[in-house]
């Protein structure tokens, strides 16, 4: 295509921006394939004289870079200014061809060859070419191709760049102006006679260089350790340099040195001799020796961990430091195996913990180990830290002379086995008393062992001991080797079962902190609360399990201030917080609450059911009828707005007397956050709908944010209800379901303002939440009875020791319980029985003609059902 060929004038227009943007990118393919060369040697130089090449290197090599870099450039620019050449405008238009399909813009510029006066050839002709000249519309510049990988296979035009790029950074253009020195006459500039001279304090005290040209007072003070550097320009000899701050006394260089370096190693003075010289008065400050002390006593942790708080300060920072361990020999109660001589053993030496974020010259650390193994293990030690800085000073603290925290052990036998442990890696010559004592202690089996397992591991770690004294083969493999089985073996006796349980939970907790901080989906949240719940329920049981022992009873009263006491609600509470933080994206104050949680599961005591304490069942039954009452209240409150909604022209008065005990105060559900602000209905003035906000006045809620509230409760309840696998214990699960489900309609229908139906949605839920108070108190009254089993009988004769009755005739319960368990309706008759007294009931209250005594009457009738 040639730039003559012609084209429609709409063809024109169309192309005229395309076409010009094509040769604009071509153009810059063309000026970027033809001087990369030049640009890559210009900005090479620009960089090497802007970090100061030619002020370090010397004069021959800057001339001769020099010239091979103007040789280069003029080299390069040639070559340039001959490979480049301008694009056309046909060139132009055959790359902006080939990018359309078809080719339009050359149909568009071609002539009709064939059929040339044949109208019908014509009118084909002419339709070809308009449709050509419609796909104009869809041009578009093509992007030009600007690589140079392979014109620049070593790809010498990136380490330009970087070198250009890192002296934008570090460098500066003044320096460039340095260049001029290296020029012919620039000598009788430098010729001053002149100096410059710079003070460099050591790296670590993070304080600037001083230029001493710049200085003008006559005394400052440097740290000690400064590095002073003098430079003389001109002719030889007519500056000289006298000091008194580095102490040199061998090896040192003439006055007259052009170049000169040292250390301030004391406070002095420099002084400069000759034209434009100058006199300091240096005063050297001494790097002050690092502290360190112990920020309180050393003490116990969780799981026996030895806790040492410190506080450790230095003018520069503290580099490292170090707590030192000493068995304390004097102060051992030398009695038993302890009263041999000890083996030969090196301290215990510990990395202090460091800061990482903040200022090292004055910060307080924790120092957090476990020293549960070692064999100084609850013996008196003497503890001391040591810090350093970045001179190498070093301070060292006061001794505090404590007994190294270990873990404790509560159950006989397996503080037997671990005394025993202590004995034999204080010395091996306890070897043999060692197995005596385990022999004795494991003679009775029976009575000891709570599994055959431990007692045949132990036996096996006697007979082993036996033969290797017997063979005088005690290495320190050998003590190393069956201390560790000792050691396991105490664990898994004084833990039992728990500590699968625990390990379990553990790895749940880990597997949770992995997920809060690399971000996990929502299923894989639930997926892992799941498996949390059911560690922490496993860990309980055999926690509780183990606590009902008489050892573990002593135990409890041994940690008693330690523990910290924690009930099975709370935990679930717990957790039911930390899946909403996470579900809710706040993932850092769920990542503190789990860490309170497994802080709490480390050093918990489960509060065991004590005398008068009511059962998990009847601690739910108790919770599922208050929430009962709560959903009772509601409905009356959604009667008195159906009343309002009906008879605007009543009074407020009138229609809060139907108020129930929802409309007393809060429920159950305000202990967890989710019921508050349940109550106080009555109070309302006019529909209590959807319509009226969440925080208005006097921290009132709309009736369904308040029905929303209490089925949040009723899930809770469901969740920690006990029975699970027992028929009865699935029928009431499946009832508060229902339960919930209607509640759910209810407050629909309550955002809607139908209170009718909001009113049988409430009713079938209450009638749900009796069924399932029903079968809970089946599937309770079947556990008492399977534990009760035949001392049924005994039981009712403690209850009514004299076979009296009441004045109805009815026979007295335990405890001097007035009833009877006996059903006086059977059937379903009973339920259907107890529904339409309940309406009729709710029917009558709604009637304000009655007299108040019976309005009341009725309204204490529904508190109570």
């Amino acid at each position: 295509m040639t730039d003559n060929d012609a084209f429609p004038a709409d063809a024109a227009r169309r192309l005229k921006k395309p076409l010009a943007l094509t040769r604009l990118g071509m153009t810059a393919e063309r000026a970027v394939r033809a001087f990369w060369p030049l640009w890559s040697i210009l900005i090479a130089v620009l960089g090497a004289l802007m970090l100061g090449f030619q002020d370090i290197a010397p004069l021959e090599a800057v001339w001769g870079l020099g010239v091979l870099s103007v040789l280069g450039a003029g080299w390069a620019l040639a070559r340039g200014t001959m490979v480049f050449r301008w694009p056309s405008r046909g060139e132009a238009l055959d790359r902006l061809d080939r990018t359309l399909t078809g080719r339009p813009i050359t149909a568009v510029a071609d002539r009709q060859a064939i059929g040339a006066g044949d109208s019908a050839s014509e009118a084909v002709w002419r339709a070809h070419v308009d449709r050509m000249a419609e796909r104009l519309a869809a041009a578009r510049a093509p992007e030009p191709d600007l690589k140079l990988s392979a014109r620049d296979p070593y790809a010498l035009r990136y380490v330009a760049l970087l070198l250009f790029t890192v002296a934008i950074l570090f460098g500066s253009l003044w320096q460039v102006r340095s260049v001029a020195d290296a020029t012919p006459g620039a000598g009788a500039v430098a010729a001053g006679p002149t100096w410059e001279g710079w003070v460099e304090p050591p790296l670590y005290t993070g304080q600037p260089s001083i230029y001493l040209n710049d200085v003008e007072a006559r005394s400052f003070a440097v740290p000690e350790g400064s590095r002073v550097t003098i430079r003389f320009y001109g002719e030889v000899g007519r500056l000289t340099l006298t000091e008194t701050v580095s102490g040199r006394t061998e090896d040192v260089p003439p006055a007259t040195d052009p170049d000169q370096s040292f250390e301030i190693t004391g406070s002095g003075e420099i002084v400069i001799d000759g034209p434009g010289g100058r006199t300091w008065q240096i005063e050297a400050e001494a790097d002050a020796l690092p502290e360190v002390e112990f920020d309180g006593p050393i003490v116990r942790g969780e799981a026996g961990r030895t806790e040492a708080p410190f506080a450790a300060r230095d003018d520069y920072g503290v580099t490292a430091g170090q707590m030192r361990i000493a068995l304390d020999l004097d102060a051992v109660d030398r009695r038993y195996g302890l009263s041999v001589a000890p083996e030969p053993r090196d301290e215990i030496v510990v990395d202090l913990p460091m800061t990482i974020s903040g200022d090292r010259t004055d910060f307080s650390e924790l120092v957090v180990e476990d020293f549960s193994k070692h064999p100084w293990a609850n013996l008196p030690v003497e503890v001391s830290l040591t810090v350093e800085d970045a001179v190498g000073q070093t301070g060292l603290s006061a001794p505090q002379n404590t007994t190294l925290p270990g873990r404790r052990f509560f159950d006989p036998l397996a503080k037997a086995v671990v005394e025993q442990r202590r004995d034999l890696l204080w010395n091996r010559d306890n070897a043999r008393r060692v197995s005596q004592v385990l022999r004795a202690v494991s003679a009775e089996p029976d009575s000891i062992f709570r599994s055959e397992t431990l007692y045949m591991k132990l036996r096996f770690a006697v007979r082993r001991m036996e033969t290797r004294i017997s063979l005088d083969q005690v290495t320190d493999d050998f003590i190393a080797e069956t201390a560790d089985v000792l050691w396991d073996l105490a664990v898994e006796i004084e833990e039992g079962d728990l500590s699968d349980a625990l390990e379990r939970l553990r790895r749940a907790q880990d597997r949770l902190a992995e997920a809060i901080e690399n971000g996990a989906t929502d299923e894989e949240i639930a997926e892992l609360m799941q498996e949390l719940r059911e560690a922490m329920q496993d860990y309980m049981r055999q926690l509780a399990e183990q606590q009902g022992s008489e050892q573990n009873q002593q135990q409890a009263q041994n940690q008693q201030g330690e523990q910290q006491e924690i009930t099975g609600d709370q935990l679930q509470d717990m957790l039911d917080r930390l899946q909403e933080l996470m579900e809710q994206g706040r993932m850092a104050e769920a990542e503190q609450l789990l860490n309170q949680l497994r802080q709490m599961m480390e050093n918990m005591q489960v509060a065991q059911g004590q005398q008068g304490q009511q059962s998990p069942g009847e601690q739910a039954m108790e919770g599922l009828a208050e929430t009962l009452r709560e959903q009772q209240g509601l409905s009356d409150e959604a009667f008195r707005d159906l009343q309002e909604q009906f008879n605007p022209d009543a009074q407020a008065g009138q229609s809060q007397e139907n108020e129930g005990e929802g409309g007393q105060g809060e429920g159950r559900g305000a202990e967890h956050g989710e019921g508050q602000g349940q109550g106080q209905g009555g109070q309302q003035q006019g529909g209590g709908s959807g319509q009226t906000p969440q925080g208005g006045p006097n921290g009132e809620q709309s009736l369904a944010d308040r029905q929303q509230a209490l089925r949040q409760e009723l899930d809770r309840q469901r969740n920690s209800l006990p029975g699970a696998g027992t028929p009865e214990g699935d029928a009431a699960r499946d009832a508060l379901g229902r339960a919930g489900e209607a509640m759910d309609e209810a407050e629909d229908a309550l955002r809607q303002e139908d209170f009718a139906g909001a009113l049988d949605n409430q009713a079938d839920a209450m009638e749900a939440l009796r069924e399932g108070m029903r079968e809970l108190a089946e599937q309770m009254a079947e556990q008492q009875q399977n534990q009760q089993g035949g001392q049924q009988g005994q039981q009712a004769g403690r209850g009514d020791p004299n076979g009296t009755r009441d004045p109805l005739g009815r026979e007295q319960g335990q405890n001097g319980r007035i009833g009877t368990d006996e059903q006086l309706l059977q059937g379903e008759d009973v339920y259907r029985r107890a529904r339409e007294l309940l309406d009729e009931i709710r029917r009558r209250s709604g009637e304000q003609e009655r007299p108040t005594e019976e309005l009341e009457y009725l309204k204490r009738l529904l508190e109570r059902f």
